[in-house]
């Protein structure tokens, strides 16, 4: 046998024996950290084991900018700050257990139901009954442990988005773990060692365009300087919901329906602050587009990425921050003047509702209009949620003469009572007739009415009933 042959089969057999040790080592990793089992068949000590070899695995192995976080044992609660928890307009946050020294939430992937305006509901994927899912909130240096259950009809799996975890942990199907199969359940478990504004989804394309997100806060070990007195979050997502259906087309390249936690406006809640004081705005935005969101009547400063806290010295005043796909951006800014100021998407057609179901089968037509056709319309969208349809705003007596009209003067659907709640108490009558699609508002109020304002909030108080003026 030549010596050239003798040293091919002698590679072979050593890359032969590489591949099958590596296949071992995969297939060591996966019974280490896969926990399956059953619907109704988890118990304690499966979720013990499975949280065990976790921390067995996460020792030792996961290096980065910020120390050796995994042989770093979690501060005592007396060493850290307490902190003030993010709220998220129209979502809930996502309650915990202790088990030991270790926060145990549990997250189940499921259909969902989503009514994003008062005359439409959408078919998506959420999390505990909810799209985007609801907030998980931690602090710096927290173990936190997930269990996750899939109640989808396919595989998924749930990436920590910004998060420093452990391979094992990091969601992604077929690299770090085998994909959860319906009726599964699985273990994520690592220690938060980073502070800032992160996100979960699933690491799967169309289930991400469907609605599969929600926030994971870590609030830092000392709180940010200087301290916000109010903290909300928004995500940002796109639909795209054809006539008459109610299942978004995940494969499309263009959007019609545009919402701030999973709800188009006017019916997304206003944020409260007080007069003087300082607020913290954290944006994230998972979709096909970028968003230039704008603050009226103030300047902000950008205080945060997906990657954690900004040095102060980055920091500069603006008014219009773009949030690009898959990022975060956190601004904070003083409330300096009273009123309802609003903050929305700057792109022109992000400003807008689809009206097609209006019509069903047909677009709305926005070049061939009269005023009595415009109004009989609107009528009819008025009857099927139901709320009392205002006439639109004034329009010149030969408007139908000039070239490019109408441009927004049938678009108005004031629906002042459909989406009321304590939030929108005291606001202006007709408020919601320009309010659409990624639009929202912060109400500065003085110290009076935010305290009263925060007393029919606690309280459920509705607001008062809208009185309308009719124009002629």
């Amino acid at each position: 046998m030549s010596g050239t042959r003798r040293k091919f089969i002698q590679d072979a057999a050593v890359l032969g024996a590489g591949i099958f040790g590596l296949g071992e080592s995969l297939a060591a990793r996966e019974r280490k950290t896969r926990e399956v089992a059953a619907p109704g068949e988890e118990s304690g000590e499966a979720v013990g084991a499975s949280a065990q070899t976790a921390r067995e695995n996460e020792h030792g192995r996961h290096h980065s900018p910020y120390g050796e976080h995994a042989k770093r044992a979690p501060k005592g609660a007396g060493e850290r700050e307490a902190f003030a928890p993010m709220m998220t307009p129209d979502i809930a946050d996502l309650p915990h257990e202790m088990d030991g020294g270790v926060k145990v939430f549990r997250i189940v992937a499921e259909p969902v139901k989503r009514k994003i305006a008062p005359f439409k509901t959408i078919d998506v994927w959420g999390y505990n009954g909810s799209c985007p899912g609801p907030t998980i909130q931690v602090q710096q240096g927290d173990r936190v442990r997930v269990v996750f259950e899939n109640k989808l009809p396919e595989s998924t799996s749930l990436h920590w988005h910004g998060v420093e975890v452990p391979i094992e942990q990091d969601g992604v199907p077929w690299i770090s773990q085998k994909p959860v199969a319906p009726g599964e359940k699985y273990i994520y478990e690592f220690t938060v060692h980073q502070e800032g504004t992160f996100f979960y989804h699933a690491h799967s394309a169309m289930q991400e365009m469907i609605g599969q997100i929600g926030f994971f806060i870590a609030h830092p070990e000392k709180a940010y300087r200087p301290r916000a007195d109010h903290d909300f979050g928004i995500i940002l997502q796109e639909w795209a919901v054809l006539p008459n259906n109610t299942v978004p087309n995940t494969a499309a390249m263009e959007y019609n329906w545009l919402t701030f936690n999973g709800v188009s406006a006017p019916a997304i809640t206003p944020m409260i602050a007080r007069l003087g004081s300082r607020v913290r705005l954290r944006i994230v935005n998972i979709g096909m587009d970028h968003h230039p969101i704008h603050l009226h009547g103030h300047q902000f400063v950008m205080t945060g990425t997906e990657g954690g806290r900004a040095p102060e010295s980055t920091w500069y005043p603006m008014n219009t921050v773009l949030v690009g796909v898959a990022q975060a951006r956190v601004v904070e800014f003083e409330a300096k003047y009273s009123g309802a100021w609003m903050v929305h998407c700057h792109l022109p057609h992000h400003m807008m509702n689809s009206m097609m179901d209006l019509l069903r089968d047909r677009m709305i037509e926005t070049a061939d209009q009269t005023d009595e056709k415009a109004l009989s319309q609107m009528q009819t969208l008025a009857n099927s949620v139901p709320f009392e349809h205002v006439h639109h705003s004034p329009i010149a007596a030969n408007a139908n003469s000039v070239p490019g009209f109408p441009q927004d003067a049938f678009m108005e659907m004031g629906m002042d009572d459909a989406v009321a709640k304590s939030e929108t108490h005291g606001l202006p009558p007709n408020w919601s007739a320009g309010m659409m699609g990624m639009m929202t508002v912060v109400r500065v109020l003085p110290e009076k009415e935010y305290e009263e304002m925060m007393e029919r909030i606690k309280t459920g108080a509705g607001p008062e009933k809208s009185k309308h003026v009719h124009e002629s």
